[in-house]
């Protein structure tokens, strides 16, 4: 970008109420679901994205206010905050490049080079929201996709004004910050998020090998593998630019799989301790969910009656996976709720005529 631009606020009054302006620079599911989360918080959205289709998708759900063809453009009106959602290549010239005095903050899932291309100067504040879904882009966008989500700011040089800013647009998200260095960061993340992805992709791949075995899948390796239905291409970039910390992950995880092939031939405790370890930790996670499943029949009306059921237990739905029957007909659908809402969506969905599975 030419010149520095020097504007840092744009914050205005209508009537009695105060709004702040954002612009974002990616208008996929997670720059998307920024807009559409913080248009509703009473923000005013202006978004850029390069690929024109994704534009006009995200005109089309309203993520901003105004979307425009240029960067340039984008940063032609005062802005309280810039936000970058690109993938990490892309993060990473965009920061490099950029001569605002904007408060600025990035989302991108890598943050130690993301953090080293700012120049100085800038106020930029790294973050990384730990909150996706499977599919990409705009049309899969929700303002909904952060609530309840950690969201993590690396620490940075950036002044406490801009800081403030960027919390400010987390808080109206509905995320929870959490604070921690770029290095610890990207360790982390390999290991719960980066890891996870690569494991999904090679369960699946052995599993493909292997017809009856995915006829033979259920629910565990359904919910193991869900990630593995995520787009690749932006996987192989982030994974490529976390290259250290996911390639240590890689070998913690060898290490752990040679014990447990040990513990097996030798028929010791080992492989006992090890997955009473594993149960303890997952269930110190808490249960973030209820899972209610109801048998739903081949027949028209059926998902209607779903629908009164969610209407009328006022219950918050998280997730809803359906578990078609092998030939065709019915199947199995499993509805998740935040946890004490599930007796009031059985006595609903009993009411409604449906089959309670669980």
């Amino acid at each position: 970008m030419a010149g520095p631009m020097t504007h840092t606020t744009s914050t205005h009054r209508d009537g009695d109420s105060v709004s702040r302006c954002v612009g974002i620079v990616g208008a996929g599911l997670i720059g998307g679901s920024i807009g559409l989360g913080l248009r509703k918080a009473g923000w005013r959205v202006r978004a850029f994205d390069p690929d024109s289709g994704t534009r006009e998708i995200a005109e089309t759900r309203s993520v901003a206010d105004t979307v425009v063809e240029s960067l340039d453009a984008l940063m032609d009106a005062p802005l309280d905050l810039l936000v970058v959602a690109a993938p990490p290549k892309a993060t990473i010239e965009i920061i490099a490049n950029l001569d605002t005095l904007i408060p600025t903050m990035d989302v991108a899932g890598v943050k130690e080079p993301v953090l080293a291309a700012a120049p100085p100067g800038l106020r930029f504040v790294p973050t990384h929201p730990m909150a996706g879904r499977e599919v990409s882009g705009p049309a899969a966008a929700s303002p909904a996709l952060f609530s309840g989500a950690a969201w993590v700011v690396v620490d940075s040089d950036a002044d406490a004004d801009a800081a403030g800013v960027v919390a400010s647009a987390i808080t109206d998200l509905g995320a929870r910050i959490v604070t921690m260095s770029a290095p610890e960061h990207d360790r982390a993340v390999a290991a719960v998020s980066h890891l996870p992805q690569i494991v999904a992709g090679a369960l699946l791949s052995g599993a493909s090998a292997t017809p009856e075995a995915i006829e033979l899948s259920a629910g565990s390796f359904r919910d193991l593998t869900r990630v593995g239905a995520s787009m690749p291409i932006p996987w192989v970039e982030l994974l490529k630019t976390n290259r250290d910390p996911v390639l240590d992950a890689i070998g913690l995880l060898r290490d752990r799989l040679s014990v447990i092939e040990a513990a097996i031939v030798s028929q010791d405790d080992t492989l006992l301790r090890m997955l009473s370890e594993a149960r303890d930790t997952r269930r110190s996670l808490g249960a973030q969910v209820a899972v209610v499943r109801v048998a739903l029949a081949d027949e028209p009306g059926e998902l209607a009656k779903v629908g009164h059921a969610f209407e009328d237990s006022s219950a918050d739905i998280r997730d809803i996976q359906m578990r078609h029957a092998p030939y065709g007909g019915g199947g199995v659908l499993s509805v998740s709720v935040r946890p004490g809402e599930e007796a009031a969506l059985r006595d609903a969905l009993t009411e409604a005529g449906l089959l309670v599975v669980d």
